[in-house]
């Protein structure tokens, strides 16, 4: 225990010694932000308003809720697991740089090794996240305040699943790379696809019949849409509070992906939880077991060794 710690804290103190890596990796959800509310802000607006039923009076501040609250949501969906990829390139330098050979020359297991790498990157991704998550607080405060202290606490646990999710994806990813320019290569593509797989940058509702079926088997899916539920579950109470017709309550929210279905069937958000939290265990497993197993040049040397000396 006492190694795994240190390798975890080596590995964090080296990802924040790289300022330009530091920065740039805080910058991505920020600039997100930022992006999110200048040029989809005013379309998504003009979308909820205009399914709202003629001669229906409504308070501004609902509609900018509901939009802040679904831009936020979003954005910590897609940051959860593109910053864990750019978090996790300490292991992948370690092997460009010979570091890892080093470290398993001492008597350091794999599984010790690699549990360290991940842990690592889930708490710098953890960090990162939770800057954006206190920008974005800002964000839904000012545009329009419908959540309960409960809901911001149900974020927080989303954030940390869902990071937890992106770290063990980035390192199973990453286990096979060994150069900074794949990790590069591999860190662009995630971050340009995995905001449309997972239904933040344009609803899964709005995709067709046949791909919103194959979607449904992504676990992406179910984390993107636990978080807009638990974000954006003020915004529609304060809704049906203020006269709205349940039907159109219940049109923007399959609209938005709050109510959702596998199919034919509704999802619950202890369903999606489940999803969630039983995929993260897989995926940690698989990793550990893939480093365990996986032959590097240190086990190679060795095995050669032996043979020469038989």
């Amino acid at each position: 225990m006492k190694t795994l710690f240190s390798l975890t804290k080596r590995n964090i103190k080296l990802f924040f010694k790289d300022k330009g890596l530091f920065f740039s990796s805080m910058l991505v959800p920020l600039i997100l932000l930022v992006l999110y509310t200048t040029f989809l802000a005013k379309v998504y607006n003009d979308s909820f308003a205009s399914s709202i039923p003629q001669g229906f009076n409504v308070d501004d501040k609902i509609i900018n809720g509901l939009v802040a609250s679904q831009l936020f949501s979003s954005l910590l969906a897609v940051c959860c697991v593109t910053v864990a990829f750019c978090a996790n390139i300490i292991m992948v330098q370690d092997k460009y740089l010979g570091v890892r050979k080093d470290l398993l020359v001492s008597p350091v297991k794999k599984s010790v090794l690699a549990l360290s790498y991940y842990l690592a990157t889930l708490s710098v991704t953890l960090i990162i996240n939770l800057v954006a998550f206190g920008a974005s607080l800002i964000y839904v405060a000012v545009a329009g305040w419908y959540m309960t202290f409960g809901d911001v606490m149900l974020i927080l646990l989303d954030i940390f699943l869902f990071t937890m999710f992106g770290a063990a994806l980035s390192s199973i990813i990453n286990a096979f790379l060994h150069t900074q320019g794949q990790i590069s290569a591999v860190s662009t593509i995630v971050s340009a696809c995995y905001g449309f797989i997972c239904g933040a940058y344009m609803p899964i509702s709005q995709f067709g019949s046949g791909l919103q079926k194959v979607l449904c088997f992504l676990p992406s899916t179910y984390s993107t849409s636990l978080i807009k539920n638990h974000a954006m579950r003020g915004v529609f109470a304060e809704m049906s509070n203020s006269g709205f017709p349940d039907e159109v309550v219940s049109e923007i929210k399959k609209s938005v992906d709050c109510s959702f279905e596998f199919f034919g069937h509704n999802v619950s958000d202890t369903a999606m939880l489940l999803v969630i939290i039983v995929t993260v265990s897989v995926l940690i497993g698989a990793y550990v077991l893939i480093n365990v197993f996986k032959r590097d040049d240190v086990t190679k040397a060795r095995r050669k060794r032996s043979k020469v000396v038989k």
